[in-house]
């Protein structure tokens, strides 16, 4: 197989039918491309709706849908679909990790598969992502660290100016190598994955990105960004977390947000800089929100951030890697169901 997309659905039905069809279209123009569905603990007639679309516009050659419950986060849903993948007889050259609210524009995935062709020392590449607008979205990205958890809490120009060489992003308008890519849209060369494993379940939804990029480097392998790749991406449309706002309070963050960053900075830094960084980020947000008060500004932060950052710290939960809690609750062990097609 040339490359297998991989797409988790959760409470997001009607976008999933909207990336297939954009999907279609792409599809039909590349050999050897598979797409795979999870519809991840949604309930109701969700499975039923995708597979009734799938049927009735004659996808089921190239699409396979699967069905688990409860919802297993964006790592267990992916994981879902990578692992038999990577375990079958045909194994997929490349594979596409694609949120289920993007549309593909047209060339995108010929665009990614040129580029990893081309570039046999690239493990990892990611789209150029792309608001409905038509404006550039917020992937790439540098690594976090002290600086930058700073920076993020704080929000003051002349720090930033200060500290740009450590926390500005990369050029978003020119194709290069960079430190992490969004995992909205991010092709991994097979052997990376044979490398380093599937995505890391600990992480539930969030971070587990930036950590299997920092994986892929650790490794040995390059990360880059393709600008010639365009894909559309509803930031935030499944799990709700949203990170700007025109006006109205950004709704509060969930607490698995909280535990996946404790988790990355433990598991890839240790407990010190883990404390130094929740330092930071705490210090940050408390300066900010008495500036914020003294000069009447409207807060651009979730509701609560500052008392769930510090609820969230290691300086009260302690310094064990944290397996970050699935919401939907407990873990059971459900077969999958499938739909017409296979792959």
């Amino acid at each position: 197989m040339r490359l297998l997309i991989v797409i988790v659905c959760y409470k997001v039905v009607d976008l999933t039918i909207s990336c297939l069809h954009s999907l279609s279209r792409e599809v039909a123009l590349l050999p050897g491309v598979k797409v795979a569905v999870c519809e991840n603990g949604t309930g109701g007639d969700a499975f039923e709706r995708l597979e009734r679309v799938i049927n009735e516009n004659g996808w089921g050659s190239w699409v396979e849908l699967t069905s688990v419950m409860p919802n297993r986060g964006f790592t267990g849903g992916n994981n879902h679909l990578l692992e038999p993948a990577m375990q079958a007889e045909d194994k997929p050259e490349y594979l596409l990790l694609l949120n289920a609210d993007t549309e593909i524009y047209a060339g995108a995935l010929h665009e990614l598969l040129k580029f990893m062709d081309e570039h046999p020392r690239v493990g990892i590449a990611g789209s150029q992502l792309l608001w409905p607008d038509g404006g550039i979205g917020p992937s790439p990205f540098q690594f976090e660290g002290i600086v930058s958890q700073l920076n993020h809490g704080l929000r003051l120009g002349i720090v930033r100016k200060l500290l740009r060489r450590w926390i500005d992003a990369p050029d978003k308008s020119r194709t290069g190598p960079v430190d992490w890519v969004s995992g909205a849209c991010m092709i991994i060369r097979r052997e990376v994955m044979e490398k380093i494993g599937t995505l890391d379940e600990g992480y539930f939804t969030y971070f587990d990105d930036i950590d299997y990029c920092l994986n892929a480097r650790r490794a040995g392998y390059e990360v880059w960004y393709v600008t010639t790749s365009k894909v559309m991406h509803l930031e935030g449309a499944s799990t709700q977390v949203k990170y700007s706002s025109d006006d109205k309070p950004l709704p509060r963050r969930a607490g698995y947000w909280f535990d996946a960053r404790r988790r990355f900075f433990l598991k890839n830094y240790g407990a010190i800089y883990a404390a130094l960084c929740d330092a930071a980020f705490i210090t940050g947000l408390a300066l900010w929100g008495i500036r914020r008060r003294i000069q009447r500004k409207r807060d651009e932060f979730p509701q609560s951030f500052l008392t769930d950052a510090i609820r969230h710290s290691v300086f009260l939960n302690g310094f064990k890697i944290p397996e970050v809690e699935n919401p939907a609750m407990p873990k059971t062990s459900v077969q999958p169901r499938l739909a017409n097609g296979a792959i």
